[in-house]
């Protein structure tokens, strides 16, 4: 049996379902509206900083608004962290002493893993 933690919100209240769904929705219709902007402007570094296949980008540039709309609307998060790897996220987080090396060997060892694809 697991024990499930309330989520809260950033004022402390704790959060209803509902609000947690709108959550979701509003950080996916952000994501997804930066993630085609970013393949428009730039594909091959979008591909590269949103961890996607070539061709998940050219499906996400093809999106019209009601599209982007209907797939943000799914209750799952359509964006995931990168940060499998704890070496990784502590460079990101934790590295104090220079700050631009550490993101840039982070860059570095995040364009050694492969992209993902959605199934």
């Amino acid at each position: 049996m697991q024990i499930r933690k309330p989520m809260f919100n950033g004022l402390g209240d704790k959060m209803n379902t509902n609000d947690m769904m709108a959550e979701i929705r509003d950080a996916n219709l952000s994501y997804l509206m930066l993630a085609q902007q970013m393949i428009r402007s730039d594909k091959a570094t979008a591909i590269f900083r949103l961890g996607i296949s070539a061709e998940i980008a050219d499906l996400l540039e093809g999106l019209n608004n009601a599209q982007i709309l209907k797939l943000a609307g799914t209750n799952m998060m359509l964006a995931r962290f990168r940060f499998d790897d704890g070496a990784i996220l502590g460079m990101l987080t934790n590295y104090n002493k220079d700050r631009e090396l550490a993101h840039s060997h982070a860059a570095i060892l995040m364009a050694c893993q492969p992209v993902e694809e959605i199934a």
